[in-house]
């Protein structure tokens, strides 16, 4: 029994082994993105779609549509979209459409290319728009308004339309891609200082000033806390001088004033 157990081992290990890349085929590979058909209304409410990420949404005429995406460092972003418009015969004038693309602070990020806003003539059964971001910088001074790496929201808007065309059914198809870049352009090194360097004058380290050899040698030339004090009570100096004048001119005011405002008529009475 255990010879029939042992010659059957190697049969086993054998079949399992060419069972495991079997197995290993049968692994269900990562769907693609599947397609975003919904937006939303406002900022909080956007939906967050992918750099790539198909988006078809049908919706209203006069409908703010939003959406986010992030972007990292170096990308350089690109919206398209294609507006299918209603039945010419049911419009009643012509239509414009307008994308508008905001960071995580709500500042308006322009387009450096593209149809940022386009008008659709009565006839018209669709509109296209394209709006090429700014490539987004790693850094950037607070100041300024450069594109940093984040959440982007994207609103798309009817800016101008007859009124009896709000409502009609439309629907919108969106592509974002996302060219990636270097985070550094330039390599964004600095070659030479902004301001030169501040270095008035040297420290003598204290080996070097050593106490001198020569016992003879008188003290140091440098005044000392009490000699530096003493100086400003020597007499005669500018500093009395200005001090005396001052007092005296300050009494003379005083007197003056008391006078003034004691006897005002031996001032002002006219004799």
């Amino acid at each position: 029994m255990r010879g029939i157990l042992l010659a059957g081992l190697p049969f086993t290990v054998l079949s399992l082994a060419a069972a495991a890349p079997a197995a290993a085929d049968e692994t269900p590979s990562p769907s693609p993105s599947s397609t975003v058909s919904t937006a939303g209304t406002s900022f909080l409410t956007a939906t967050a779609v992918e750099p790539g990420q198909p988006v078809r949404v049908s919706g209203s005429t006069g409908d703010y549509l939003y959406w986010s995406f992030d972007a990292a460092a170096g990308e350089t972003d690109r919206l398209a979209f294609t507006i299918t418009l209603p039945p010419s015969g049911s419009r009643h004038g012509p239509a414009t459409w307008t994308v508008d693309v905001f960071d995580g602070l709500r500042r308006r990020q322009a387009c450096v290319a593209g149809s940022q806003t386009a008008t659709a003539a009565a006839g018209d059964a669709a509109v296209k728009l394209h709006c090429l971001l700014r490539q987004v910088r790693s850094w950037a001074d607070p100041w300024s308004d450069e594109p940093l790496p984040g959440t982007y929201y994207v609103r798309l808007s009817a800016t101008g339309l007859p009124e009896q065309d709000l409502g009609l059914a439309v629907r919108t198809d969106l592509a974002i891609t996302a060219r990636k870049g270097d985070p550094q352009p330039d390599n964004a090194n600095l070659k030479a200082p902004l301001s030169p360097a501040v270095d008035p004058g040297t420290t003598v380290a204290p080996q070097a000033a050593g106490p001198s050899s020569d016992p003879s040698s008188g003290p140091s030339s440098e005044a000392g806390p009490l000699e530096r004090a003493s100086g400003w009570f020597s007499w005669p100096s500018t500093r009395w001088w200005w001090t005396i004048g001052g007092g005296a001119l300050a009494a003379a005011m005083g007197v003056a004033g008391y006078s003034l405002t004691r006897h005002p008529r031996r001032w002002f009475s006219s004799r």
